[in-house]
């Protein structure tokens, strides 16, 4: 659905601040795009309600009824499985005061009941009875549905959109399936997800997330893993892809190769032989971020049978990154931080990035 225009601070920042930059004359982003507040609002807006967003697992959406809440872009989702299958997203607002259709994740729902007035939907949204509304002139139920929003599922994963001017979806994501082939993700089962908050913007971590120039200063266990000479990004329209070979890694991730994916503007695809594991990256204030580890695995013995030993290893790597993410936020709202000159073969993610951001505050501002 349309969103409503966006109400923004003057731009006070250096015109060449929103400019896209050539890769090998390209500078970080300006630090005032970590530290000042207003920008989130902005971002809200023009970056997360305008992109797709890692929503949900199919699992949590089997049969009909499942339905699955949270909150996208600041906004109350809701999204239901249909009694043909399908999927179908909602704002989770009823049309009458603005109560919740639902206040968590449940099974088996044969309709949508406000937990405000009782006021009850079909599970496509439209309205089947509203309470103690026979007074009412001129109302007319079969006039009122829930506004809907893009809901897609692929790879057993569930995404929304809340803006109509979001990308196509699969203009988005193609070509992932088939670069990964024959790895099937739908096949992985959900194992636990790990939550963290952590003390910086949301942009220093999927900076951080985005380059592997780090890795022999920060992670001296990982890169003993990574092939750190063959270690390779490659950018796409809308997502961008590193990867390398394993190697040394007692029995951790097993023989293959590391895929990890970012899909702007804040998940990440991390596939190693026989797990998915799924990186959502939310805004938490300006100066804090939440970040969800969901854990994915096939049912293949030898993949259970390192199942803990990956996990402890990732562990082990979050920690290292929180670490670093939350001295450089430190660093940016110093105030003595002034755009540095990005890498072009080791940071060519960066800058990927951070022009998607620059052609989406320079929208905003005109």
């Amino acid at each position: 659905m349309p969103l409503p225009p966006l109400t923004l601070p003057p731009l006070t920042l250096p015109p060449e601040s929103c400019r896209l930059q050539p890769l090998e004359h390209a500078h970080a982003l300006h630090a005032a795009f970590y530290r000042e507040a207003h920008w989130l609002d902005v971002e809200q807006e023009a970056v997360f309600a305008r992109s797709w967003q890692l929503a949900a697992h199919a699992d949590s959406l089997e049969h009909s009824g499942d339905h699955v809440v949270g909150v996208i872009a600041g906004k109350p989702v809701i999204i239901v499985r249909q009694p043909d299958g399908g999927l179908a997203a909602f704002y989770n607002v009823c049309r009458h005061r603005a109560g919740p259709l639902a206040v968590c994740d449940g099974r088996g729902a044969r309709a949508l009941h406000c937990k405000y007035h009782g006021w009850t939907y079909t599970l496509d949204g439209r309205l089947r009875a509203a309470t103690e509304m026979q007074d009412a002139q001129q109302f007319d139920m079969t006039q009122i549905r829930l506004p809907r929003v893009q809901v897609r599922e692929w790879q057993g994963l569930v995404f929304v959109a809340l803006s109509d001017e979001a990308p196509p979806f699969d203009d988005v994501f193609g070509g992932i399936r088939e670069r990964i082939a024959p790895i099937d993700l739908s096949a992985m089962r959900f194992a636990k997800r790990d939550t963290y908050r952590i003390a910086c913007n949301w942009k220093v971590y999927v900076d951080n997330f985005l380059e592997g120039y780090h890795l022999p200063f920060v992670h001296p266990g990982l890169n003993k893993v990574l092939d750190y000479r063959a270690y390779d990004t490659e950018l796409f329209t809308w997502y961008s892809l590193q990867h390398s070979p394993l190697r040394n890694n007692d029995g951790i991730y097993g023989d293959g190769d590391a895929f990890y994916y970012f899909v702007y503007p804040n998940i990440m695809l991390n596939i190693t032989p026989g797990r998915l594991q799924t990186n959502r990256v939310l805004p938490d204030g300006h100066g804090h971020c939440v970040v969800e580890f969901d854990y994915y695995y096939t049912d293949d013995p030898d993949v259970q049978a390192r199942i803990a030993a990956e996990q402890a290893f990732s562990d082990e790597i979050q920690a290292e990154d929180i670490g670093i993410c939350e001295h450089v936020q430190q660093g940016l709202a110093s105030g003595s931080y002034q755009a540095g000159r990005l890498n072009p073969k080791r940071e060519s993610g960066v800058w990927h990035f951070q022009n998607l951001l620059r052609a989406a505050y320079a929208q905003t501002h005109g």
